[in-house]
């Protein structure tokens, strides 16, 4: 292993990313979705090679300087699930006494499993991404619209794994794009997700796309978004808004 290879992003502190934990972020590289309002796309398309980038070395060493400030490392993307060393990054934070929150898009549960199932590895807090109601990721998340991966049996797959974690140890999170997000999405995810859950929203932002055309898309209103969080509610009563 490359320990000086660049892995990833870092965001130092966070105070908004682990609920109740004073946290550190790291965003890895590559992600095997394309959605079109992702705004971390060098991240994505794995082509950002700048001084932004910490490498796993950099990353540790972060990590034992601020041991006694931080109590949270979350771990993010792109798609962590991807990286080739996530479990040694893991098991070392772990070991320096680092509670550890995932984040997921939920395509890979095999993977999910693995990592999950391992003592060593396993996750004190997992968020997944539910980007729309998951018959629609093939022709709306990929660039290539043949795609063999089966989405809806792998996110629910994702979500069956999730739900064994305690209900204050895993949330459910979907930003809402108006391409993606309307009403009957809103009831085909809340139909999947357990009924004790966290399910977090956020506001689509207009700015620095994957897809540029995005950029030119009207945000849902305050009014709007209102109205799709309370029909939210009618399936899951822990609805947020961030």
């Amino acid at each position: 292993m490359n320990y000086s290879k660049k892995i990833g992003a870092l965001i130092k502190t966070s105070l908004v990313d682990f609920p109740g934990m004073v946290s550190t972020v790291i965003f890895l590289k590559s992600c095997n979705l394309r959605c079109p309002y992702c705004y971390n796309a060098p991240l994505v398309l794995n082509t950002e090679e700048s001084e932004n980038l910490v490498s796993f070395e950099d990353m540790l060493l972060h990590l034992k300087k601020r041991k006694n400030v931080l109590s949270g490392f979350v771990i993010s993307g792109g798609e962590a699930l991807l990286y080739p060393h996530l479990k040694e990054l893991i098991t070392k934070s772990k070991e320096l006494g680092y509670k550890v929150k995932l984040d997921t898009n939920g395509t890979l549960p095999a993977k999910l499993e693995e990592i999950i199932n391992n003592p060593l590895t396993k996750p004190d807090f997992i968020a997944m991404d539910i980007k729309t109601d998951p018959k629609k990721y093939s022709s709306l998340l990929t660039e290539n619209h043949n795609n063999l991966m089966d989405f809806e049996k792998n996110i629910k797959k994702s979500i069956s794994i999730i739900e064994k974690f305690p209900s204050n140890a895993r949330e459910f999170r979907t930003v809402l794009v108006p391409t993606l997000i309307k009403k009957e999405d809103i009831g085909a995810i809340g139909k999947l997700i357990p009924k004790d859950s966290s399910w977090q929203f956020a506001q689509f932002i207009n700015d620095n796309c994957l897809d540029s055309n995005y950029n030119n898309i009207t945000p849902y209103t305050d009014s709007e978004m209102l109205e799709l969080i309370t029909y939210a509610k009618t399936f899951i009563n822990n609805v947020k808004l961030r």
